[in-house]
């Protein structure tokens, strides 16, 4: 099996780059304009012989999608994504401004060099370099790069599945963000942890009515007090243990690596395995419970004016099958006097470790990183695999980057002075490539 081409070297650092300069904050709302990105990457498929076909459901929300058509017709498809949007970012805070794309002492800078600019590069520049080696996958390859995945989704993923279903005919996997990035343990131990779950999102608003009056006079029923009692237990309380197939294989694999022989179904087994697993524990603390924390609150329009309304919001997270949970606990932690509700919720997804894909990420990942220690592990947030996951489409998490030690990759998921190697970008599109063969 041949390597990749030096010039898709070139291409994956030049094309993170260039996407970065590519300012597509995504506020919120709607505020924000995908389509310059999404023309950058259909001119890039379009030199690779592709026929990308762009798509809005608002004016500027751009999505492309185009079919690379495999050797085995009678091959399931396989998704290849990754969103165009970014989450805003403060220039001032930054060392370098964060759309500069700059290329500073081997490392690219700027927001989305980790989310998710870089694996969009990856995914041109390996497309690009089979191009001109005549190189065809053996099963389809659906590529898409969608808008909106910082906020709803509604323009993006979401809007895709529900309007544009037959693009993806045939596809029965995904890959996109979040997977096969170098984990260091501080003990010398290289972890690729590749995603096969996420928490589903459950994003709540609450809201406490109470008797407005005058702020010098006595008030039981008082909107901002009872919010503040409902946000503190939901901020305080304890979420129980709740173990999904794919939090146990990643126990399972990291007890393994660390030579610790665990009882996972024991009342303190797992606590008392995330405590022997130091650092590596932080890949899966937040995914062993449902999860629940205040996020913002709004109320009030003078200091000596009780107001007769208050609202909140909270970032919530489901695990697979903990959904009943999540709403009978909800109802007692609010109580009478706030109501709560969905502002925003999406799935949980679970995917399979043992299947013959899973285990093609892994060959790739060890191939490049023989050094390091690959587990399944899932996601405590979400991704667009969600609304590609209503077409049948099972998501993994694989965008692989090889990091070097005190490069802390997921305290830059919307951090600031996001960035990432060029060796990385190098070790990425080999994976990928390696991996994209033989899918």
């Amino acid at each position: 099996m041949a390597d990749i081409d030096a010039r898709a070297l070139d291409e994956v650092v030049a094309f993170t780059s260039d996407l970065i300069r590519i300012d597509t904050t995504n506020r919120g709302g709607g505020d924000c304009q995908e389509r310059p990105a999404a023309e950058y990457a259909a001119g890039q498929l379009a030199g690779a012989g592709l026929e990308p076909t762009l798509l809005e459901r608002s004016k500027g929300r751009t999505n492309v999608v185009a079919r690379i058509e495999g050797t085995d017709p009678s091959a399931d498809a396989l998704l290849v994504h990754g969103h165009l949007d970014v989450v805003p970012a403060q220039a001032e805070d930054w060392t370098v401004h964060p759309f500069s794309g700059e290329i500073r002492d081997g490392v690219v800078w700027g927001r989305g060099a980790v989310d998710m600019k870089n694996m969009d590069a990856m995914i041109l520049a390996v497309v690009r370099s089979w191009a001109r080696a005549g190189v065809r996958p053996r099963r389809d390859l659906v590529v898409a790069f969608t808008a909106d995945e910082e906020a709803s989704a509604e323009d993006g993923s979401g809007f895709l599945a529900d309007r544009h279903p037959g693009l993806f005919e045939g596809c029965t996997e995904g890959i996109s963000e979040s997977g096969a990035f170098t984990f260091h343990d501080g003990g010398g131990r290289e972890i690729y942890p590749i995603a096969a779950g996420e928490r589903g999102t459950a994003w709540l608003k609450l809201t406490a009515h109470g008797r407005a009056g005058h702020g010098s006079k006595v008030n039981h029923e008082n909107a901002v007090t009872r919010l503040a009692a409902a946000i503190t237990r939901i901020g305080e309380h304890d979420w129980p243990l709740r173990l999904t197939p794919t939090v146990r294989a990643a126990l399972t694999e990291l007890a393994a690596l660390y030579g610790i022989d665990p009882d996972l179904d024991a009342a303190d087994g797992i606590d008392g395995l995330l405590a022997k697993l130091g650092p590596a524990a932080r890949l899966v603390e937040p995914v062993v419970r449902n999860s629940a924390n205040p996020t913002m609150l709004n109320a009030g329009y003078k200091v000596n004016v009780i107001p007769g309304e208050a609202v909140a919001y909270v970032d919530g997270r489901c695990l697979p099958g903990g959904e009943d949970e999540f709403r009978t606990t909800l109802d007692r932690l609010t109580g009478p006097d706030v109501e709560w509700e969905f502002h925003h919720r999406e799935v949980a997804l679970q995917a399979p470790v043992d299947s013959p894909t899973y285990a093609r990420m892994r060959a790739a990942v060890e191939e490049f990183a023989p050094e390091g220690h690959v587990v399944p592990y899932c996601m405590s947030g979400g991704t667009d695999a969600k609304q590609f996951s209503r077409l049948g489409i099972t998501g993994y998490g694989f965008a692989p980057l090889k990091l070097p030690e005190g490069f802390d990759y997921q305290a830059l998921f919307h951090g600031v002075d996001e960035r990432v190697p060029v060796e990385a970008l190098h070790f990425g599109v080999r994976v990928l490539d390696r991996f994209l063969r033989s899918a």
